[in-house]
């Protein structure tokens, strides 16, 4: 058994009688629960617990804050920048909230949806789904994710050019403070201005705040119809008149419009071979997504007249259309199996940017030039969500590294490429973190990157809300 701190075995007792013994994991292979999801972090818990409801994440906080020991909330454990798993010194409680995976309520009429933290993605949508209706919030880890976490961590994902990121599609939370008191705002109003609007803090705080345990979502009417697409461009500048084109001609139906550069498809198509390859290589492949309240025939018909339009404009070389479910599914299989086939090929770099859709151009001919030429043969993945202006940007050692000089580059390198990368992306109007959060990984480049005014802020939000500093300590901040 792990040693306890000081006065770990009372607390442990305090644990097992909040959530019951068997949910208090102090033994065996945590390595689920105390690794992060791409490999690189490895912690040590306390205990791993396990509650039920909300009445036993609070009893479990003030467990906890009564013998002065730090808690980590985890969801589904597929954060990027190491933010929900324990650091190694065996003091830390591990709280995951995966037992708490119930959809609580539909509101047909509200269109809403309230679930617990630690409802999976997948589960949530399939509920929405069952009643006629659409949780628009759609990630590729979606079949694990909870709930909570995407929204700890604000998350975004492939449908935030219609729908916008979690935050925007949240209208209520549930949440344990940091003293172990219950909060529950689970109001599905669209319209209360009843002062500071406390969701919003803890949206986005990766759980440095208190612990979200549920939350109401905003849904929409199934559409009638979902076209996709793939179209092969020359150029930055060509997928970005494509999109003009399609916010044009689509309006709000245009729901997804994601970018994939030739390297990125090619690492699937060597490590997921019998994907799909619809269309011959390209320097810059498109996948768009069209969703309509007309029905199928009406919706691939536009869909198609504005690709014909895009070919005509020359922005487009070639272009393939979904014909069915099935095939559309193939074609997202394809895109979402990007981080898959670079964590195939080896450890790389990771680089989640958001930018002004107009600098995105000039902003990668500029950091491909200037990272080739200061690091000779690397490799750059460069794919992500263009229609809101969001880049996954990685970083990849030269070709034939195996995983020795993969470790050795990223040892050797990382931080001159981060630095580099984040300089430009300053240069040209971004930000170094869209999506993934900033976790521990990204902590002292958020301290030397915000503004000193911002920063203060948050301290002082983070002091008068977790004043002895247990909420997921060493995050964010």
């Amino acid at each position: 058994m792990r040693q306890p701190t000081d006065d770990g075995t009372a607390l442990l007792s305090a644990l097992r009688q909040a959530v019951g013994h068997s949910q208090v994991l102090t033994e065996g292979d945590l390595g689920a629960y105390e690794e992060d999801w791409r490999k690189r972090v490895r912690g040590k818990a306390l205990a791993v617990v396990r509650p039920g409801n909300t009445a036993e994440v609070a009893a479990v906080v003030r467990a906890c804050v009564a013998h002065r020991t730090a808690i980590v909330p985890q969801g589904g454990n597929t954060g990027l920048v190491a933010g929900s798993v324990p650091d190694g010194s065996g003091k830390q409680v591990l709280l995951s909230l995966q037992r708490m995976n119930r959809v609580r309520a539909i509101d047909e009429a509200n269109l809403t949806l309230t679930a617990d933290a630690g409802c999976v993605l997948q589960h949530a949508q399939q509920a929405a789904r069952d009643k006629g209706l659409l949780l628009p919030l759609s990630l590729a880890a979606e079949g694990s994710c909870t709930l909570g976490g995407n929204l700890a961590t604000n998350a975004g994902g492939t449908a935030v050019l219609r729908w916008g990121n979690a935050r925007d599609l949240c209208l209520g939370l549930e949440v344990v403070s940091a003293q172990g008191d219950i909060w529950d705002g689970l109001s599905g109003l669209r319209k209360d201005n009843t002062g500071y609007d406390l969701r919003h803090l803890f949206i986005g705080s990766e759980g440095t705040l208190g612990i979200i345990t549920a939350a109401t979502m905003k849904l929409a009417p199934q559409p009638a119809a979902s076209t996709t697409a793939l179209a092969a461009c020359d150029s930055l500048e060509d997928c970005l008149r494509l999109l003009s084109l399609a916010q044009r001609r689509l309006g709000a139906g245009l729901t997804g419009f994601e970018m994939m550069g030739r390297f990125a498809l090619d690492l699937v198509a060597l490590h997921f071979p019998a994907l799909p390859k619809p269309l011959p290589e390209a320097r810059w492949t498109v996948l768009l997504e069209q969703s309509d309240v007309e029905g199928e025939a009406q919706a691939r018909q536009r869909f198609e007249s504005l690709l014909e339009a895009a070919l005509e404009m020359g922005c487009v070389q070639d272009a393939v259309v979904a014909e069915s479910l099935a095939q559309s599914k193939a074609l997202w299989h394809v895109r979402e199996s990007i981080p898959l086939a670079q964590a195939e090929e080896g450890l790389n770099i990771k680089h989640d940017i958001s930018l002004p859709v107009s600098a995105i151009p000039d902003f990668v001919a500029h950091t491909d030039g200037a990272l080739q030429a200061r690091f000779p043969g690397v490799r750059l993945v460069n794919f992500g969500h263009l229609g809101d202006g969001n880049l996954h940007y990685n970083v990849q050692a030269s070709a034939g590294s195996d995983q020795g000089a993969n470790l050795k580059f990223l040892d050797q390198h990382e931080k001159a490429v981060n630095r580099l990368v984040f300089d430009a992306v300053a240069r040209f109007g971004g930000s170094f973190s869209a999506e993934h959060g900033i976790g521990a990984l990204k902590r002292d480049t958020l301290a030397e990157r915000k503004s000193p005014v911002a920063l203060q802020m948050m301290r002082s939000i983070k002091a008068a809300l977790d004043p002895l500093g247990l909420m997921n300590p060493g995050r964010v901040l």
